[in-house]
Parts: C-alpha cells; sequence; structure tokens
C-alpha cells in the first residue's frame, strides 16, 4: 500500500512573492547572439502584418550611436504597448504567430543595449511611447512613458521609409557590441563585418518570407549630422534549399516519420550538387555544421542544420539537409523551441522514429543517409582528389578557418595540432619553428602592422597564420628537414619579412 504523504502536500494559504529587479539582468542574460535579437524583433513586425522592416544603423561620424528597428505593421495603441512592454506580457498570439514567450523583445534588447525605446502608431491612435533602461529596471520595473511630442517627431522621422499610417519603432542606445573607439576605421570594419552577418542571418532564417514579393528588410547606414546614407541595400532570401539541380535525381523525397504522440511527421530530404559554391550553401558558417535538420516553425526557420543526437556530424554528409515543418505541439513534449529561436530540442521519441521513416517508395530514412554519402564519396573520386593529410591546426587559428581545413583535407587527428604564439625574435626573423612542440613562433614586432593597428587577440591574423599553416606541414611532419625544406624556409623567411616591413613603413607614412 503507498502512504498518502507521497501524494497530498498540505498548504496553510499562499503568499505573492514578486520577482526582484535584478530579474531584469537574468532577462538580458539569455546569450542572444546580435544577428539573433534583431531577427526576434523581426519576428514582431511581421507578426503585426509588415510588409517592410527597416534596421537603421545610426553614427555620428566615427561614433555608432544607436540601432533602430522600424516596420510597417498594424502598430500599438497605449494598452498594448505597455503588454509589450511588460515582461512575460502575453498578448493575443495567433496560430501563425512567430512569438511565444512574451520575452523576446525585452530580452533581445536588453541582452545588446543599455536601454530599448519602442514607439508606436495605429490608424486610430497618436503614438506613444515606452523606454526600458535598465538601470531603472533594476531598480523595481520602472518604465519611461515617452514624451508624446518625442514619440510624435521619432515616427515623423520615419514617416514613408517605411511606416505610412502605422507601424512600429524599436531603438537601442548604449549597444554595447559597437566599437567604443570610432578611429582608424574601426567602425567602418565593423560595419562591413556585421552588416554582411546580419544579412546572412536574416536571409537564412526568414528565407520564406522574403522570397514572397510582399515582404522586404532594408539595411541602411546613416549619419544623424549630415543625414548622408552610407548604406542601403535589401536583404536577400537565402534558401538552404535553392540548389538548380539535385546530387541525386531521385531527391528530393519526402519520408514520414511517425510519432506516438504527434502522428505522421514529414521529413523532406535533400541532397545538395557536390562541390557548390552557392551562398546557399557555403555562407553561413562551417558546411559540417549545417548538414541535418532544418526546423521551421510557422515558416520561420528556428535551427539551421544539426542531427538532434540522431548521429554526429561528419565530412561524408555535407551534402544532407531535411527540412522539417514542426507540427504543433502545445505541451511541447516533443519539440521544444529555445527562448531564442536558434535550436529546437527534440525528445528521444523524434529521434527513435528516425530509422523506421520511410519514403513513397519505401526507402528507409537510412538509406537517404547513405545516398547523400555516396554522392559526396563519388563526387571526390571523379574530381581525382587524393590531398596528403595534414597535421590537425591548433591553437592561434581562428575556429571558422579550422572548420574549413578539417572539412576539406583530411586531418591526422591522433596527432599533436600545429599551434601558433606571437613572440618576441629578433627582427630579421618572420617566424621560428619548434618541431618537437609542434609550435610556430611569430615575431611580435610585425604583429601590429599585421594587423593594420587592431587590437590583438587569440586568433587574429587568420590569413597569414592560416598561410604559414599549410607551408610548415613538411616541416612538422618530417623527424628531420632535408636541405631543400632547409633553404625554402630560409626563402620564406626573408621574404616575410620584407612583405613586414613593407607593412610597417606604412604605417609610419
Amino acid at each position: 500500500m503507498v502512504s498518502e504523504w507521497q501524494f497530498e502536500v498540505p498548504t496553510a494559504g499562499s503568499k505573492r512573492l514578486p520577482p526582484d529587479g535584478r530579474y531584469m539582468e537574468a532577462l538580458s542574460s539569455q546569450g542572444y547572439g546580435f544577428e539573433a535579437a534583431i531577427a526576434d524583433l523581426v519576428d514582431n513586425s511581421i507578426d503585426a502584418g509588415s510588409r517592410n522592416v527597416l534596421v537603421h544603423f545610426l553614427r555620428d561620424a566615427e561614433e555608432l550611436v544607436s540601432l533602430v528597428i522600424v516596420d510597417d505593421g498594424k502598430g500599438m495603441n497605449e494598452d498594448e504597448l505597455d503588454v509589450a512592454m511588460t515582461v512575460g506580457g502575453r498578448r493575443g498570439y495567433g496560430a501563425g504567430s512567430l512569438g511565444m514567450f512574451g520575452t523576446g523583445l525585452k530580452s533581445a534588447s536588453l541582452s545588446h543595449a543599455d536601454s530599448v525605446t519602442v514607439v508606436s502608431r495605429t490608424k486610430r491612435s497618436r503614438p506613444v511611447g515606452r523606454r526600458w533602461l535598465m538601470e531603472h529596471a533594476k531598480q523595481g520595473f520602472e518604465c519611461d512613458i515617452i514624451d508624446p511630442t518625442y514619440a510624435q517627431d521619432f515616427v515623423d522621422f520615419y514617416q514613408g521609409r517605411p511606416i505610412h499610417f502605422q507601424g512600429t519603432i524599436v531603438r537601442w542606445d548604449g549597444v554595447k557590441d559597437f566599437p567604443r573607439h570610432g578611429g582608424g576605421g574601426q567602425t567602418d570594419r565593423y560595419l562591413h563585418r556585421t552588416v554582411n552577418r546580419l544579412g546572412l542571418h536574416l536571409g537564412l532564417h526568414l528565407h520564406r518570407f522574403l522570397a514572397r514579393e510582399d515582404f522586404h528588410i532594408t539595411v541602411s547606414v546613416q549619419d544623424v549630422r549630415t543625414g548622408i546614407e552610407y548604406a542601403n541595400y535589401g536583404v536577400e532570401p537565402l534558401d538552404p534549399f535553392g540548389y538548380p539541380v539535385p546530387g541525386d535525381p531521385t531527391y528530393p523525397s519526402a519520408f514520414t516519420a511517425r510519432l506516438p504522440t504527434l502522428g505522421p511527421l514529414t521529413l523532406n530530404a535533400h541532397i545538395w550538387p557536390p562541390q557548390s559554391s552557392l551562398d546557399e550553401y557555403k555562407a553561413f558558417g562551417a558546411v559540417a555544421e549545417r548538414e541535418g535538420f532544418y526546423f521551421y516553425r510557422n515558416d520561420r526557420l528556428v535551427q539551421a542544420g544539426g542531427w538532434n543526437n540522431y548521429r554526429q556530424p561528419e565530412q561524408h554528409l555535407a551534402l544532407a539537409r531535411v527540412a522539417v515543418d514542426l507540427p504543433d505541439d502545445p505541451d511541447a513534449r516533443v519539440f521544444r523551441l529555445t527562448v531564442k529561436k536558434d535550436g529546437v530540442q527534440a525528445s528521444p521519441e523524434f529521434v527513435g522514429s528516425l530509422d523506421s521513416a520511410e519514403d513513397p517508395g519505401g526507402r528507409a530514412f537510412t538509406d537517404y543517409l547513405a545516398n547523400a554519402e555516396r554522392v559526396y564519396r563519388e563526387a571526390r573520386k571523379r574530381a581525382g582528389v587524393a590531398r596528403r593529410p595534414a597535421l590537425p591546426p591548433g591553437r592561434g587559428i581562428d575556429p571558422q578557418v579550422r572548420h574549413v581545413i578539417e572539412e576539406e583535407l583530411p586531418v591526422l587527428t591522433h596527432d599533436e595540432p600545429v599551434h601558433f604564439r606571437w613572440h618576441k625574435l629578433p627582427n630579421d626573423k618572420f617566424f621560428e619553428i619548434d618541431q618537437e612542440a609542434h609550435l610556430v613562433l611569430l615575431n611580435q614586432h610585425y604583429r601590429a602592422a599585421l594587423l593594420g593597428g587592431r587590437t590583438g587577440a587569440l586568433n587574429d591574423a587568420p590569413v597569414v597564420k592560416t598561410l604559414m599553416y599549410l607551408l610548415m606541414q613538411d616541416a612538422f611532419q618530417r623527424e628531420r628537414m632535408g636541405s631543400r625544406l632547409k633553404d625554402n624556409i630560409e626563402l620564406w623567411q626573408s621574404v616575410l619579412v620584407a612583405a613586414a616591413r613593407a607593412e610597417l613603413d606604412r604605417m609610419a607614412d
């Protein structure tokens, strides 16, 4: 007989325990990436029925001052804006909504900015505004009310681009990712790098929306003092299944996995053509990380690659991508979406259903994986690829470069990696090598010139280090260096010293 105490816990009333103000700090520490945070705000614009979204970087000469996201959606009146700015505020999410948790606007924004201001206008209401300033929020969830005149002026500034009769503006101030000192071209370099990454991220995760004729995202950079617009371009859809001809003519094929909890689930399995140079295949990260499942929720990509514990990523499956539209799972028993919408946690029920999944021709899902691997291997054989194995790249080489090296070369995984370190050396030497430690020492004297004045870091100078890594393979794979290799090293040493000194001279001019 089971004792009653195991089921019943007697209570003696209840009391309200409101969250401490420090909860806002926890809310802003969700680990949002910069691009993912902006994508979360664009989701809100899509839910509001927007046709046009502007991502606006505002600069004052060399200083970046604010980031603004503007849409021409239905907007919010004062009551609706209060709900939107309430932590955990739950607006009425429709069946096709991209929002879920009621925290995205706040957590995405305050993860990257000291304050977030939201101004909105509907067809029937005047512009209204609210601001979360992190310092006020931590002291007791105090949300500022924006002066109505300023709210009107802000809307007027964006009149026609894209706001017409209604819309919403989200402004970030004190953006933590912005360079603190914009001199020396740092702002331009930051914008070039960031705008490119942002375009790729939005183009990928929102590609189904961007492929429609009635939805557009524009990224713009403008000087607030002069009004000069430095950049203005539309984000293009980046379809991860946008190949012209499949790698296997019998694909894509729809496999059906049967889940006891949710019923049948369609897996649209694709095999990319080998050796593709299309941006849709190579532009958004290491290829090995992009094989696997592409989960969509209401047409929004919420996971771009990965096998969700079904198997480990491997180079020979680099052509395999599977599109899955998530079914309605109200209790999140099979699929649980992360708050940041950058991944899906799949239960063992999903993983266990894959081996028995079949397409209409009776092929098993495991046959699909075998076919994807076969296409990859046959393409390498036809190309006559027999690349010499290389020692693995180690510390000092950028992780993204390491991924590509491991994809492109057969790596001697059981050998010690080749590491890089800056070191004080005589000025007539660009580098030294320590064969026993598999270490390349680069001359600290030339570091600033090679970095163009930028601050150094562990994985800096990726081009130079990668070239040195490729050049030094023979030196580290041989126990003793022959006279030809020694002569080559002396040649490289002299030429590289001359090039580094030329860079120093340019800095001095």
